[in-house]
């Protein structure tokens, strides 16, 4: 296989007529999928785009999904970009990538994207596909040629565009429909926003085994209860949430409230999942297999995977566990020295073919963290280097200790402290600003100074949702340490005191 569409192509065999996506009361076979992706993906081929960048402007819905197929049968890759993010962000990305074209709908308005070559998706239908040109697409493609882009937080307030192959998600799909017995009985209750790594998971199993994606209502999952009797409502049996979302079920009970059959699967990523709240899970649902797995959207959302076979303290941390099927982990010391024992913590390093190329556009960030294999100088092999500390416990499983540096991993998302303190700063009115994880609590703390008082109307204006600080403290000024710069240690002792 070269490009994922192969999953389509031969799904569209056996599952022609079987719902391959469902939105509320709307459903789509794997036919309607197919046919209107290559529709798109001639329109896309005709204008001579190859290999190039074109974003995706849409609600999360069918039609996003869809479009992200018709431009990979278009030999060109992909970049989601939410439309309730600030318009300043979106600015930013769209400079980075300059995209070919944007393809949105037309109930959108939103003048930044003006500019841009538009297509709208409703146009798409009254298209027809020219077979003969997206065969010819298809012989000068590659497995190595992009598939997406997607964009995580910049310490420097430039977002990062993270470059992903067909051959990436190739490998990684083939080892997670194979690890956890994916069919086309799966139906996937899908959480993750598109823009947002482990949609991945949900998408391209489900297009390659003849699955069906069933796409949550976002406002259920404030309401645990509800969400819960939507799982069961649609028969449901396979989700991979971020741990935020099952924590809070957890914690408001619902689960003693609603009984869940269908449910066979709960797989979780994009933060640490305590145990006290996954043991409130795993006695409700006993014979349902759950997994931890972990990675940073650099490695095509998944490296390491922990599927949970014995009981767990409250307390207990729990593994992130071995490597995934043709990932190779690297965990070294300051010294770049392996360590191998359970009581020593490293840095955590992967190499294989999971690996992103780097940053859209950015090298000087790509060089900084995909770099050569320390314990390699005969040939180039690139590795990642995760920022992540880890140890190995007596079992010889791995454990996330914490970030290394100020990176957080909050609601899912990966989240670099820095990109708010730029956006920020950037209010007029702010003299000097500081954020810091209360890992307590679990909220991004923003300490401020300034002629101003800063609001959550404010904040939500510039960053998005998901970034926006839990607590807001002003002060007058800012400790300092002996060579000048801001003490965050001092303002961390802040929070100990319950300041926030």
């Amino acid at each position: 296989m070269k490009n994922v569409i192969e999953y389509l192509e031969k799904s569209i065999i056996h599952f022609e007529n079987k719902i391959c996506i469902k939105q509320n009361e709307e459903n789509v076979t794997f036919s309607i999928v197919r046919n209107t992706a290559r529709k798109l993906g001639t329109l896309l081929a005709e204008k001579n785009f190859f290999k190039d960048p074109i974003v995706v402007f849409m609600d999360k819905n069918i039609n996003a999904i869809v479009s992200f197929l018709g431009i990979a049968y278009s030999g060109n890759f992909y970049i989601p970009i939410d439309i309730e993010m600030p318009s300043i962000r979106i600015k930013k990305i769209l400079n980075t990538l300059n995209p070919k074209a944007i393809i949105t709908s037309k109930n959108i308005s939103n003048s930044i994207i003006d500019e841009y070559n538009i297509i709208y998706f409703e146009d798409i239908f009254n298209l027809k596909e020219n077979s003969l040109l997206l065969n010819d697409v298809q012989r000068k493609c590659i497995d190595t040629d992009l598939l997406y882009v997607l964009f995580t937080s910049g310490s420097t307030g430039e977002p990062k565009g993270v470059t992903i192959s067909h051959r990436s998600v190739i490998d990684y799909i083939e080892w997670v429909t194979k690890t956890f017995n994916i069919t086309d009985k799966d139906i996937f209750g899908n959480q993750a926003p598109f823009y947002f790594d482990n949609s991945i998971l949900d998408i391209y199993c489900t297009i390659k085994c003849g699955s069906t994606l069933d796409l949550i209502p976002k406002k259920l999952f404030s309401f645990p209860v509800e969400l819960l009797k939507y799982i069961e409502k649609r028969k449901i049996n396979t989700i991979f949430w971020v741990p935020t979302v099952l924590i809070h079920v957890a914690n408001l009970k619902a689960l003693d409230k609603v009984t869940l059959t269908t449910l066979n699967k709960v797989l979780f990523c994009g933060e640490v999942m305590p145990n006290k709240h996954l043991n409130i899970w795993r006695n409700k649902l006993k014979e349902c297999l759950f997994a931890n797995l972990y990675g940073p959207t650099e490695i095509t959302d998944v490296c390491m995977y922990y599927i949970i076979d014995r009981e767990f303290c409250d307390d207990e941390l729990l593994p992130i566990g071995k490597p995934c099927e043709n990932t190779a982990i690297l965990v070294l010391n300051e010294d770049n020295e392996i360590i191998e024992n359970s009581y020593e913590i490293g840095e955590l390093y992967i190499r294989g073919t999971s690996l992103s190329f780097g940053y859209y556009n950015n090298a000087e960030k790509t060089n900084e963290n995909f770099i050569q294999n320390p314990l390699n100088n005969s040939y180039r092999e690139t590795v990642y280097r995760t920022g992540d500390l880890v140890k190995y416990n007596e079992h010889n499983e791995l454990l996330f200790i914490c970030r290394k540096d100020s990176q957080i991993k909050h609601m899912g998302y990966r989240i670099e402290l820095g990109e708010i303190e730029t956006m920020v700063n950037s209010v007029s009115g702010i003299e000097q600003c500081c954020c810091l994880y209360d890992d307590e609590y679990k909220k991004i703390i923003l300490f401020y100074s300034g002629t101003i008082d800063i609001n959550n109307n404010i904040l939500k204006s510039i960053l998005p949702e998901y970034m926006v600080p839990g607590g807001i403290i002003k002060i007058d000024n800012f400790p300092l340490t002996l060579n000048g710069k801001l003490n965050r240690v001092e303002l961390k002792e802040y929070l100990k005191k319950g300041v926030n």
